[in-house]
């Protein structure tokens, strides 16, 4: 037998290890980012195009690199971080495995500018799926100019997973925010052809204000303290300031972001009776601690760290976390100037006599007149058949509805979804657990999902209103102001166009802040804010569901979401009026079996099921 252990080819086990760090355009950024940062740059400049598909350059003016070690960069496991095992334990660095750069070059073309001070030339290195393809001298300021391009052109298979441009803009958005955060010492800029940041050296609440503007500044509760174990710096929001959707939550440790469902847990606790159950508080936590005492060598991303004393810094987090909360008065207060109990203190030697009882030990409140006893019953005095049990008059609307279907000869076939299935005009509909309609039709008892069915009945009329150019806009009296963080913007500007179609207007009126003045005429009483950042979160994550293989335009993605935002819910009560109209909408478009994202709308029970259950 032949040996059939071969070691990998240093392109194959490059793109391998770039399956773990490099997932998207955004992950090429964290880590050239992260390898400025190391090298001491005071400014850094990202330039996206295409949301990083086409081109990520970034430029810092760190210490650069030599001719050999710019070479060398590029080598697997070769790093300047650490030289062994031990020092895993004492990092000051944000990377130290040596592995970005060589997954990053095995699915791009990679082209790096680089120069230290000493020299009066610096070095130009090309290299394509992990080939040199160059190197030479070239002129170029100190520090280095790194040049991604057509990511994941020789992975086609991993390309065609990345999402759309307004999603992976987002995504770039949120790393930078990360990033800008955790570096509020640094000046840092990015431009993405559609919108361009630039901020400047802040302290670290600045820099949360001027990064998500929204009158943060205002909301935000410091939280402060030190122990021989972690320091814990920071801010919370205000209880009143909780959000329901996109609450900023940010954990940050040694200079790095970290995820920790743990710690995360710890700070909700300390709201807890606070704030409603739907929403969150927004943080931003610092933690230093010993680089002895924590772990950042689990996952290649780096963001998942395992503290050693976990426990103990649990109960410090939230210790300072309630001692913020306490000191800011954010707790429930009690009123001590109002009583409600009048208590009147006993005069000396007096005291309460007890009620005296009066038994009778042959009494029942199940007999009628006499008791066992002979005395007289005591109470409420029953009366016989008080409540009327006309059961024939109660069910009699369920008989006359069905007396058409039971004389017809049900045919033997099966009802499918989708089969032409009429509901009679004058069958009983009624209304289980306020989120399901029962009604008759000619093949058996029909179950109607009431909030997939108005999400389908809109979702058509959206589509047909902008087929038809019938879009009717309802100008607004007072404009909603709608707030967003960069990332929602860069989404926001990218459908803009679908919400016009769909009859909604909106104006800048400053930098992450739009005026809505006008919805969609069928949406009116609705929240149009709430609807639109439904809408670009769906974009942001992907989150919207369109049935087993289904594509859907930008202008049905939104209509989908308007029409599940809009949608009446379930435990929504309905007048026998309004289901008779929802049940007449729906049953009259071509496709009412499921909803637009592909769940059945309707179940139905042939007679043979129904007898079935009761044989």
């Amino acid at each position: 037998m032949s040996d059939v252990i071969r070691l990998l080819p240093d392109s194959v086990a490059n793109q391998i290890a770039a399956g773990e760090v490099i997932q998207r355009p955004a992950a090429v950024i964290k880590e050239l980012v992260e390898n400025a940062v190391d090298a001491g740059a005071t400014t850094i400049r990202i330039y996206v195009k295409d949301a990083g598909k086409t081109l990520i350059q970034v430029v810092d003016n760190g210490c650069g690199m030599t001719e050999t070690d710019a070479r060398m960069a590029f080598e697997r496991h070769a790093t300047s971080k650490i030289r062994k095992a031990d020092d895993l334990f004492n990092l000051h660095t944000m990377g130290f495995r040596g592995e970005a750069l060589p997954s990053i070059c095995a699915i791009s073309e990679v082209e790096l500018r680089t120069r230290v001070a000493s020299d009066s030339m610096g070095t130009r290195i090309l290299i394509e799926g992990s080939k040199v393809m160059a190197q030479e001298p070239c002129v170029c300021d100190v520090g280095s100019s790194f040049s991604v391009k057509r990511l994941f052109w020789n992975v086609p298979a991993r390309r065609r997973f990345l999402k759309s441009d307004s999603v992976e803009l987002a995504n770039v958005m949120r790393e930078f925010e990360r990033m800008a955060l955790v570096n509020n010492h640094l000046h840092l800029s990015i431009d993405t052809g559609v919108r361009e940041i630039d901020l400047h050296p802040a302290s670290f609440k600045q820099r949360i204000t001027d990064l998500w503007k929204n009158n943060l500044n205002m909301e935000l509760l410091p939280v402060e303290i030190e122990t021989e174990l972690v320091k814990i710096s920071g801010f919370v929001s205000r209880p009143e300031h909780a959000r329901k959707r996109n609450p900023l939550q940010y954990l940050i440790v040694n200079g790095r972001n970290m995820r920790h469902p743990y710690f995360h847990r710890a700070i909700l606790n300390c709201f807890e009776n606070l704030i409603p159950s739907d929403s969150q508080p927004c943080y931003f936590i610092k933690f230093e601690v010993d680089p002895e005492r924590i772990d950042v060598n689990i996952h290649p991303t780096k963001s998942e760290i395992k503290f050693s004393d976990e426990k103990d810094i649990w109960s410090i987090l939230s210790a300072a976390v309630r001692s913020t909360l306490g000191r800011n008065g954010a707790v429930p207060s009690i009123d001590f100037h109002e009583d409600p109990l009048q208590v009147h203190p006993a005069s000396p030697g007096a005291f309460v006599k007890a009620p005296a009882l009066n038994l009778k030990p042959g009494y029942s409140p199940f007999d009628s007149g006499k008791s066992s006893s002979g005395g007289n019953r005591v109470g409420v005095q029953w009366k016989a058949n008080t409540v009327s049990r006309d059961w024939d008059k109660l069910y009699r609307g369920f008989v006359e509805a069905g007396k058409e279907d039971i004389r017809e000869q049900e045919k033997e076939e099966e009802t499918l979804p989708g089969m032409a299935v009429n509901a009679p005009s004058e069958a009983l509909c009624l209304q289980v657990e306020n989120s399901y309609i029962v009604t008759a039709s000619d093949k058996g008892l029909m179950l109607i999902d009431q909030h997939r069915a108005h999400v389908r009945i809109l979702y058509e009329k959206f589509l047909e209103s902008v087929r038809a150019n019938e879009v009717m806009s309802q100008k607004v009296l007072f404009p909603d102001l709608l707030t967003l963080d960069p990332a929602q913007e860069a989404i926001l500007e990218k459908v803009m166009p679908e919400l016009r179609k769909l009859g909604f207007e909106l104006e800048k009126s400053a930098p992450c802040e739009w005026l809505i003045v006008a919805v969609p005429g069928s949406l009116t009483g609705k929240s149009s804010i709430d609807l639109i950042v439904k809408v670009i979160d769906s974009e942001s994550e992907g989150s919207v569901t369109y049935g087993s293989g289904q594509s859907r335009s930008p202008l049905e993605r939104v209509a989908l979401v308007a029409a599940q935002a809009s949608a009446i819910q379930r435990g929504q009560p309905l007048s026998s009026a309004e289901m008779e109209q929802m049940l007449a909408d729906l049953f009259s478009l071509p496709e009412w079996a499921y909803s637009p994202g592909g769940s059945a709308v309707v179940k139905i029970f042939d007679r043979e099921a129904l007898k079935s259950m009761f044989s």
